[in-house]
């Protein structure tokens, strides 16, 4: 198993649009792909800054096959689409880990 996790620091002037946002659009579009089993959607609960905001996306994917296809057929559109959308005001921060057992 694989976790995609996609970490943004969100100014809090846009973090309403920006939940809704993911919850109607962006992660579905993502899931949408069909290379992920499941996903989930998390605030993180400690920031140093007041000014911000940070949400985690987790997506779980089968094998890093599935994730290689991911990022060669949709990452790039989808990423551009939350760029174009926020510019820096939603930074995110990407990281893949893979269970142990």
């Amino acid at each position: 198993m694989i976790l995609y996790n996609i970490t943004f620091t969100v100014n809090n002037e846009i973090e309403e649009d920006f939940v809704q946002w993911m919850k109607e659009t962006h992660i579905p579009d993502i899931y949408a792909t069909g290379l992920f089993l499941e996903h989930k959607f998390f605030r993180l609960l400690n920031s140093p800054d007041d000014s911000v905001t940070n949400y985690s996306v987790q997506f779980f994917a089968e094998n890093t096959q599935k994730l290689i296809e991911y990022e060669a057929r949709f990452a790039h559109a989808l990423r551009y689409e939350t760029q174009a959308r926020y510019g820096q005001k939603a930074i995110p921060f990407r990281t893949l880990m893979e269970l142990v057992k």
